[in-house]
């Protein structure tokens, strides 16, 4: 069995460090997710070795609830199906000043009074910055989706 530790040290290996890190998840109407993000890299870098921003964005579900008595819209008898809701990810390093601010922020500009929103303890890699100019995987040393082809 693996340490239970490792989740609080994270561990190193040639290329990667793996870091201790949350994971957050949001789930939002699709046209909000973009207005919610922003808010989030105004109090969060969303740093990734050299890149900031950083989150990854999985389109397309369906919302079930209930409204119950007590909520804006009052009690319904019905569950209601909210297509086009999306979860939008992102890794944060531990620290609780960091995470309140961004739970705070999502909070704020959501469009729902009870935002779905999960914080997870994970591991996440980080590159140790090798050098790769040889390696014919990496989409920069080939014709990928971002490189545009010569003439």
């Amino acid at each position: 069995m693996t340490d239970p530790s490792i989740l609080r040290t994270g561990f190193d290996t040639r290329p990667i460090e793996m870091q201790p890190m949350w994971a957050l998840m949001f789930q939002a109407p699709s046209e909000d997710v973009d207005r919610i993000f922003d808010a989030v890299t105004r109090v969060a870098p969303l740093t990734q070795g050299k890149t900031d921003r950083n989150g990854y964005r999985a389109p397309g579900g369906q919302e079930y609830y209930r409204p119950r008595e007590g909520t804006p819209t009052g009690a319904e008898d019905d569950t209601r199906h909210r297509p086009g809701v999306d979860e939008m990810r992102f890794f944060l390093p531990r620290d609780p000043a960091m995470l309140t601010a961004v739970i705070e922020a999502i909070y704020a500009v959501h469009s729902y009074y009870e935002p779905v929103t999960t914080v997870t303890e994970v591991l996440r890699s980080q590159c140790k910055g090798l050098d790769d100019s040889d390696n014919p995987h990496r989409w920069w040393n080939r014709d990928g989706d971002w490189k545009t082809s010569p003439a």
